[in-house]
């Protein structure tokens, strides 16, 4: 027998091997280890998504129905029976306003995210595709903001808006104060920070050639940043866009602080004129609560693909 002839029998199994690999991987057997059943895990993961969906699936069974099914069951809320119906949805709809306050936010969320993209895109492209003294340092100052409550800062920001002068076509009294305008510099200025430096790591992701091809080709610096790096960051801009609309329509703290009347506050805070001085109907609210929840809902599923291939940029190479 030759050497070749002796190798290949060394180094091909026999059946008796190839026997115990086949019912090792019948067992589970991988790597020399065997697989065991994740019975403690399934069940904590079953146990939570039970507590996270409980809440919403309680609100939504209440809202189709009426108050007198559950105030007159001993079992309240948790009792089975009784008429199903959307007259909770339609009272919400009129006694809380929808489509004014809806109009009211949508005036706040549009311009707002648009402005906190673009502005976040241009200096994460500032501090990420090009090299001066004082660029990690104006990223951190951005980044920094973030670290600040909001509850630290009301008091100095309410005298501020008290303060600040702004001409009559766009105020109606003359100050930031009670205006659309104000809500809308408050989120630029708290949202520009993280949205700066999710898109600055994102660019420098991006290889350089890049720019360096579009100089070759006669680019400025504003066209290269049009026409070569804001295409490619539209993965990154879905999914910000997707987050700072959810952010922003569902903010209940800057509209309650810094508005006074009544038809200018955004929708979160008009869930407010549900709520009566002696009684609420805790039915009518869920299901104003579940309307309010629906444009989020509806630029989520709109922007799915968007957000998932965001959220999963740098989690492969090649």
């Amino acid at each position: 027998m030759t050497t070749s002839e002796t190798i290949a029998d060394d180094l091909v199994p026999t059946s008796a091997v190839a026997d115990d690999m086949l019912a090792g991987r019948r067992a589970g057997v991988v790597t020399g280890k065997r697989q065991r059943p994740h019975y403690g895990t399934h069940a904590f993961l079953i146990l939570i998504s039970v507590l996270w969906i409980f809440p919403l699936a309680m609100t939504i069974y209440t809202s189709f129905r009426p108050y007198g099914d559950t105030a007159g069951n001993e079992r309240g809320y948790f009792s089975i029976g009784g008429s199903y119906n959307l007259n909770n949805f339609f009272n919400a709809a009129a006694g809380m306003d929808l489509w004014g306050h809806l109009f009211q936010t949508m005036l706040v969320v549009i311009p707002a995210l648009f402005l906190i993209l673009w502005f976040a895109s241009m200096i994460a492209v500032a501090v990420s595709r090009y090299s001066f003294r004082f660029n990690i340092a104006l990223l951190m100052i951005f980044t920094a903001g973030n670290l600040l409550p909001q509850q630290v800062v009301i008091t100095p920001l309410y005298r501020m808006y008290l303060a600040l002068p702004l001409p009559k076509p766009i105020s109606d009294n003359g100050i930031w104060y009670d205006q659309i305008f104000g809500i809308v510099m408050i989120h630029l200025a708290f949202q520009l920070g993280f949205c700066t430096f999710v898109l600055s790591n994102y660019f420098k992701q991006i290889p350089k050639e890049l720019n360096e091809a579009a100089v070759v080709d006669g680019a400025s610096v504003w066209r290269t940043y049009r026409s070569v790096l804001l295409p490619l960051a539209r993965p990154a801009l879905a999914a910000l866009a997707t987050l700072e609309f959810t952010w922003i329509y569902n903010d209940f703290f800057w509209g309650l602080l810094l508005l006074r009347t009544g038809y200018k506050f955004p929708i979160t805070s008009a869930l407010n004129n549900l709520n009566g001085q002696f009684f609420t109907d805790n039915n009518m609210l869920a299901a104003g609560s579940l309307l309010v929840a629906l444009p989020t809902l509806i630029v989520y599923f709109a922007l799915q693909k968007q957000f998932v291939a965001g959220l999963t940029l740098g989690s492969t190479k090649g």
